[in-house]
This record gives C-alpha cells, sequence and structure tokens, in this order.
C-alpha cells in the first residue's frame, strides 16, 4: 500500500467505527476517516468521501512512505488500533471518539494517537474537505489560538502535538508532517460544534481521555451477561449496537451511513440514519437479556415517549421528530452506486409489524421486573385497541415494499401484539376492559394466517396471502411464539432449499436478482431452528456464518454479497448486530427471560 494515494473505495468489511453515543466515524485502512457527520449521527457529514471519493472530504494519518498495515478493536472496546509497518519502524495509531466520566462532552471529539514502536517513521496528516454536494464552501484559518475550519455551520479545531507540523495550507486542506522514533508519541485531533462557541480543550486532555473511554468501554462490557461460545461475537455485536444508540434521546440508528447500496451499482440505496420501532423493540430485548438495564429503559421510554406524540408510526428521526421525505444528493456513490439520498420513504408506511414490536419491547421490560407507569398503560391499551381494528387491512409488511398485501409476518405481528397485551394485562400492567376482545381477534388472526397463508404445495407459510413465495422474515415467528410449530419447521425447511445458499439467506423469493443476501436473516433461522427443537442444525449455521464472515475488524453491514463474499449496504448494521446477539442468546443461553410466557 502507498502512502498518500487518490481515494479509492475499499470493500465494506475492511471499514472500522468508532463513536462517542452521538456521532459516529468510518475508518478505511489506509487509515482515513471518510465518514463522520457533527455534531449527530444524522447530521450532513463533515467527511464524506466514502460517497464523494473525488471531492469529499477526509482526515487521514499514515506514513509518508509505503506500508503495511494491520488494525484491530482493543479487547472489550471500542477503542481502535491501526498498526502501520514501513521499511523504516513501526508505528501504533489510537483511534477514538472521546467522552469522559460523566458522560458526553459538548463538542464531538476524535482523536488519534502515534506511538512509535520500533525505528523511525516520517508521518502525514492530511485534513480536507468537500462541500457537501455544493451545499457548502468551507474555509480554514490561522488565529493566535490555532488552526480553525468551517463547514457550513460546523465549527472546529485541528490539533496537534508540536512534533507535527503544517507543511502546506489552502483554504480547503491542510497538511501536517513530522518525522517520530521509536519511543517517542504524538497526536492529531479534530474538535468541531455546531452553531456554538468552541471550547479547545488541551492536547494533554485529549490523549487522556483516550483511555479514559477504552476503560470506560471495558467496565461497560464485563457487565454483559453472556458466557456461551461466540462470546468475542457477542461482545463485538453489544459493542456495535452501543455506537448506534443515541445517548441524547435513548433512540437506536438502525445503520450508521447513507446510501450504501445493496448491489454494486444497483439503485436500492437508503438512508437508515434514523430509528426505527423495530430495531428499538429488538435493542430493548438484547439489552435486557445481556442484563444492561439502562439501555434497555432507555430505548423504551424513547418508544413510547414517541407513540404518545405522534402515533404509530414505522421509523422516526434520532430527536424524535418525523422523518423527512426522500431527497437525492449531487454526490457519485460508493463505487459509482445511484442515488445517495437522505431521507426514508419508510416514515410514510404502514407496517402492522410495528404493533407486535412495540407490545414485545413492553412485555419483556416488565418480565425483567421492570413496571409501567399509567400513562404507558394508556398509551399500551390504546395501541392495542388499534392493532384489534387494522389487522384485517394490507400493509406495506417488514421489508417496506411498495405493494400494499395480505404479507403473512404482518399477521404474526398483529397476533403477537395482541397475545402479548393480553399477558400485561392479566398480570395488572394493563387495564383488562377490553381483553375479551383482544382475545377474540387474537384468535381470529392466528386462523385467518392458517386458512389463507398456508401452501400445501410448498409446504410452508407463504410471503402473503395468495402467493407461492416465502419471506424468510416468518422464521421471527418461531421466536414470538406463534402456536404452530409443525407449521413453522415446515416453513424452515423450505426456507433452506429456496432461500439459502451457503450460511446466507435472501430475505424472500426473488430478492437474489436485485440484492445480496440478508446477513440477519441468517442468525433468525438458526434461532428459529433452536425454538423448533433442531438445535444441532441451528449449531451448525451458526459455525458456517461465523466461518464464513468476511474478514475484518467485526463491524457487520446489512447484506453480503453470496458470489465474492463481500458485504453490501449500509453499516455498521444494527438488524444484523441485534440478530447475531438474539440467535446467541437463543441457541446457546436460554434463560427465564426468553421462555416466559412463550
Amino acid at each position: 500500500m502507498q502512502a498518500d494515494v487518490a481515494r479509492r473505495a475499499f470493500p465494506l468489511q475492511d471499514y472500522a467505527a468508532i463513536g462517542d453515543g452521538k456521532s459516529l466515524a468510518l475508518l478505511a485502512p489506509d487509515g482515513a476517516v471518510v465518514w463522520w457527520c457533527v455534531p449527530n449521527l444524522d447530521s450532513p457529514p463533515l467527511f464524506d468521501s466514502l460517497l464523494d471519493p473525488s471531492n469529499g472530504g477526509f482526515f487521514t494519518v499514515q506514513p509518508v512512505d509505503g506500508f503495511r498495515v494491520t488494525r484491530h478493536y482493543r479487547e472489550n472496546s471500542n477503542v481502535l488500533e491501526t498498526t502501520f509497518t514501513t521499511m523504516g519502524g513501526v508505528i501504533r495509531v489510537t483511534e477514538a471518539l472521546n467522552s469522559t466520566l460523566a458522560g458526553r462532552l459538548p463538542w464531538c471529539e476524535l482523536a488519534r494517537r502515534l506511538e512509535v514502536e520500533s525505528g523511525t517513521v516520517r508521518m502525514r496528516v492530511r485534513l480536507v474537505f468537500g462541500t457537501r454536494a455544493e451545499t457548502v464552501s468551507p474555509w480554514i484559518q490561522q488565529n493566535e489560538n490555532g488552526t480553525i475550519f468551517h463547514v457550513g455551520p460546523v465549527l472546529g479545531m485541528l490539533r496537534a502535538s508540536p512534533n507535527l507540523r503544517v507543511i502546506e495550507e489552502s483554504d480547503r486542506a491542510i497538511t501536517l508532517e513530522g518525522t517520530l522514533r521509536a519511543g517517542e508519541s504524538g497526536l492529531v485531533a479534530i474538535v468541531a460544534g455546531e452553531s456554538q462557541p468552541l471550547g479547545v480543550p488541551s492536547i494533554e486532555d485529549i490523549d487522556t481521555r483516550i483511555q479514559l473511554g477504552d476503560e470506560a468501554w471495558q467496565t461497560w462490557t464485563k457487565g454483559l451477561r453472556y458466557d456461551g461460545p461466540y462470546r468475542e461475537h457477542m461482545v463485538r455485536s453489544a459493542l456495535a449496537l452501543k455506537l448506534l444508540l443515541f445517548s441524547p434521546s435513548g433512540a437506536i440508528a438502525a445503520a450508521g451511513t447513507t446510501s450504501l447500496p445493496e448491489r454494486i451499482g444497483g439503485e436500492r440505496n437508503y438512508d437508515y440514519r434514523y430509528a426505527w420501532v423495530r430495531d428499538a423493540a429488538y435493542t430493548l430485548d438484547a439489552f435486557l437479556r445481556l442484563n444492561q438495564i439502562p439501555e434497555a429503559q432507555a430505548a423504551l421510554a424513547w418508544l413510547v415517549s414517541r407513540l404518545e406524540e405522534q402515533g404509530v408510526t414505522v421509523c422516526y428521526r434520532l430527536d424524535g421528530s418525523p422523518v423527512p421525505p426522500v431527497e437525492p444528493l449531487g454526490l457519485p456513490g460508493y463505487e459509482g452506486s445511484l442515488p445517495v439520498v437522505t431521507g426514508n420513504a419508510a416514515g410514510a408506511q404502514h407496517q402492522h409489524g410495528v404493533y407486535g414490536d412495540i407490545f414485545q419491547a413492553a412485555s419483556l421490560f416488565v418480565e425483567g421486573g421492570s413496571v409501567l407507569d399509567q400513562g404507558t398503560a394508556s398509551t399500551l391499551s390504546c395501541i392495542a385497541d388499534q392493532c384489534a381494528d387494522r389487522w384485517r387491512q394490507k400493509d406495506s409488511g417488514i421489508w417496506e415494499l411498495e405493494e400494499l398485501e395480505h404479507y403473512t409476518m404482518s399477521k404474526v405481528s398483529c397476533w403477537q401484539a395482541l397475545f402479548r397485551a393480553v399477558q400485561l394485562a392479566e398480570k395488572g400492567h394493563l387495564p383488562s376492559t377490553c381483553v375479551p376482545r383482544w382475545l377474540r381477534e387474537r384468535d381470529r388472526i392466528e386462523s385467518w394466517v392458517n386458512e389463507h397463508c398456508w401452501s400445501d404445495k410448498k409446504q410452508a407459510y407463504t410471503f402473503y396471502a395468495g402467493s407461492d413465495a416465502l419471506d424468510a422474515s416468518m422464521t421471527l415467528a418461531a421466536y414470538f411464539g406463534f402456536p404452530q410449530k409443525e407449521r413453522l419447521s415446515l416453513t424452515c425447511t423450505a426456507l433452506q432449499k429456496e432461500l439459502q445458499h451457503g450460511p446466507w439467506v435472501y430475505r424472500f423469493s426473488g430478492a437474489e436478482k436485485q440484492e445480496g443476501a440478508f446477513l440477519a436473516c441468517t442468525f433468525w433461522l438458526a434461532t428459529a431452528l433452536a425454538k423448533l427443537d433442531r438445535q444441532e442444525e441451528a449449531t451448525r449455521l451458526m459455525d458456517q456464518a461465523f466461518a464464513q464472515l468476511p474478514a475484518g475488524v467485526g463491524i457487520l453491514s446489512e447484506m453480503v454479497d453470496v458470489k465474492t463474499g463481500d458485504f453490501l449496504g449500509n453499516l455498521p448494521q444494527g438488524l444484523s448486530h441485534l440478530a447475531v446477539v438474539h440467535a446467541l442468546l437463543s441457541i446457546y443461553q436460554a434463560d427465564a427471560t426468553e421462555e416466559s410466557g412463550r
């Protein structure tokens, strides 16, 4: 690998992510930060060369001479270590988005510590700002306090130790170089905020916070309640989910990026930097089962607040406001894959699956020993009534399709919602006035699904009523406890025959023509097999999946190309990591919470 090459796209599995509970940055293996939205995860990007390799912004730290590179996260931490090996020496770069022991900083602080392990290494720091698709005009200035930059409303400062000196500067870029020898260290950092005065910490304070952050991550990880196989995958997935947890509100972003393609050169490119009700419910479930109560409560509190403010909606912005409509951006895209967009059409859809997700979250919350307030109980009762009214209608389904149909999994999700609502009422957590109606509609849904969505020909539940297509999300019905174990087992067998390729599983019949296999579906299938008393198959599928995951630092994308083995889609993808967590817990560490009421 040569130093300071033109920006190019790496396979998606080669990117690493760091975060601080508010923003998230992606780092390429050549030492470049290629994606970082400031100050929030869903803000416009400060660095965007991931989607604009020619004119986008980036922040590179790398040797001047050619190098080889290895990377890994510190054990039980989201602090990244990158080691560059050159002809003259070896240098380690430790990278983090900093916070404090008291919580988030009032600014964003991206820190990169340089430590020479052997020999002598000449390092180059390159900071370049893009124009955000010609929407801003960045500029850099020097004043008595240091190097200041302005990118739209973002004000920031470049901080560097004295052994890294400016050698070149323009209105949009700055380059520093320095020669470091064995035993020497340096530090370079960006401190940035939006539409506010900027407090600038010392180099020493920034450096100290790298270690403090690492210790905080390790302390949190030690509290994860899991002692089964593949613990390293469990820990990395839990840490990835923490990167997506937007701590100011408790929302969890579906992913950290926008417009990374589901097929290279394809048009299925979406903005996932928003919070889906589904992800909030699954995250609450995961954190409860891992004994992380504060994160679980934050997820439920966020969800209930949104329901009270806006009613039942598929997704929200991280601050709780409505998701904006899709708007194209004038960027060339990853590997030329267009369009690049902000916004998401799912914000205007209706999906019955939301009902099941809401009540799954509330039920697991109280099963863990927590309690619901009266306002939440009243809101949930109204939602159960709404579900009892609407389940007969068509919807967009879990896969957010434009075609409205009687999707089988949507009906099962309505069954799940009413099943859980009845349980909550019978245990004194919800008003019991409407329980008889909820019971009747729950049983009607089960009968309707068995009459209209079962195919004798396929020996499986189909994608939607009247179809012979299959849907991998039906594996979730086993996890949710839908009372048709024999038919669900036959459905899993049909999915294995038609949608599974190696360990990887496509979302539904025909999906292979336009996208990669959906990573979460593999782990949902493994979970379902375990639930359906097919434990040996479940463990074999987990072994195959972990053996064939693309090599990287442990960050999962949305999909995988079954032909090349490369990741596809936005990353880190919360649903993929959630599916890993649930599969490991369900297959290797069944507990009382998991079995309760199922």
